[in-house]
């Protein structure tokens, strides 16, 4: 894992097209700012974690509906909201 400091208004660059910026800091919590194409999927680690096991389930034939349906109602709100 790289670890790297930041303060305010700096970034990190992953690759040639995806920028993290660092846009507020407030105690323990920060804003980040992320440019990536558009045609990227970003996600929070913990709805990119459930999605990966709704496939997992998906493809055991256990698939809880209830909750790929909660999913999907929020993957769609606001991407910057992520």
């Amino acid at each position: 894992m790289l670890v790297l400091s930041r303060k305010k208004n700096e970034s990190i660059m992953i690759g040639d097209t995806i920028e993290i910026k660092i846009i507020s800091i407030d105690g323990e919590q920060i804003r980040l700012g992320i440019e990536a194409p558009r045609n990227l999927e970003v996600y929070r680690k913990e709805i990119f974690d459930a999605i990966q096991e709704e496939n997992r389930l998906a493809t055991s034939g256990q698939a809880d509906w209830s909750t790929i349906k909660q999913l999907l109602r929020t993957s769609e709100g606001p991407k910057d909201d992520l």
